[in-house]
């Protein structure tokens, strides 16, 4: 028997194998194939962080304690997943949903903040998957960066990693995947969704000395936003910084972008500086992670039957 609603996880994908990172990346760039020094480049990424990421095995992991959290609240419901850039793609768990007799379902992106670039990739992917399914009707969620669970969540991420440091003060630095310069010409929420949601983590973890920084900027050619954190280190050591906290808001899972950009890169850079560095777990299935994006999920259907 198929349930009637359902929630629909979206992630940004990752390449099962050194071999699929070529076509990976090509979908990534709209089909354009990518220079073979780019290929090298990432290869060689996903190379020093064991071959793969396991972004979709966590991904699969919020899907069933999630699907699991659903059912202890007495509204049992199935949860499915869709990649932005690989399989299982977004219009393949569309055509699943439809399949299973899936009628209505709440899509929710794991990135909490909302850009027009980034989240509004996958409202138009999701578009298209619906335009062949006329008997489903889903409603994006497309921003829950200030989300109250999602925000006790994090600080307590926070002080847990303040933890790791011996005595003496530690900045945190806040850090998301920096996006093309040319967004802020559209006027695009995106930086200030970022800011507004570390002041009110920094604010529930009794921070005081808090920065925020750009990670994971792409080789398109144009202007990316920075600081880059890489060059932001650099800057504050010049001040005297000698412990960092860097916490990845922009990410809840295992991307590539923070096991290598910030575990291998950034770290290398610190070390370099002589400057402490540690940064705080990502939520990936974390019982309190799950807790909120029901949360999340709820509110926003209750608002939708309201509104």
């Amino acid at each position: 028997m198929s349930d009637s609603r359902a929630v629909l996880l979206m992630a940004y994908g990752t390449p099962g194998s050194l071999d699929a990172v070529p076509e990976y990346y090509a979908h990534i760039r709209g089909g354009r194939m990518p220079a073979p020094e780019l290929v090298a480049d990432l290869r060689a990424r996903y190379r020093a962080v064991g071959g793969v990421t396991p972004l979709l095995e966590r991904t699969r992991e919020v899907r069933d304690r999630l699907a699991d959290a659903f059912a202890a609240r007495g509204d049992p419901r199935s949860v499915y997943v869709g990649m932005k850039h690989w399989h299982p793609f977004i219009a393949e768990a569309v055509r699943q949903m439809v399949r299973d007799g899936v009628e209505e379902a709440s899509a929710l992106v794991l990135a909490p903040h909302y850009s027009r670039m980034s989240i509004g990739g996958y409202r138009r992917y999701l578009e298209e998957a619906l335009g062949e399914a006329p008997t489903l009707r889903v409603e994006l969620i497309e921003r829950w960066g200030a989300e109250p669970e999602f925000i006790a969540l994090m600080a307590g991420l926070v002080r847990e990693g303040l933890g790791r440091f011996p005595a003496g003060d530690v900045t945190v630095v806040f850090t998301a995947h920096s996006l093309p310069a040319r967004i802020r010409e559209w006027n695009d929420p995106y930086e200030a969704e970022l800011l507004a949601s570390s002041r009110l983590v920094a604010d529930a973890a009794g921070v005081r000395d808090w920065r925020f920084a750009w990670q994971s900027a792409g080789a398109s050619g144009e202007p990316w936003i920075g600081p880059d954190i890489l060059e932001y280190l650099e800057t504050l050591a010049g001040e005297g910084v000698r412990q960092v906290l860097q916490v990845p808001i922009g990410f809840v899972a295992d991307h590539l972008e923070v096991l290598y950009d910030i575990d291998i890169e950034a770290r290398r850079r610190a070390g370099e500086l002589d400057v402490g560095f540690h940064r705080t777990r990502l939520p990936n299935a974390d019982p309190a992670f799950i807790a909120a994006l029901a949360a999340v999920i709820e509110r926003h259907e209750r608002e939708s039957v309201a509104g």
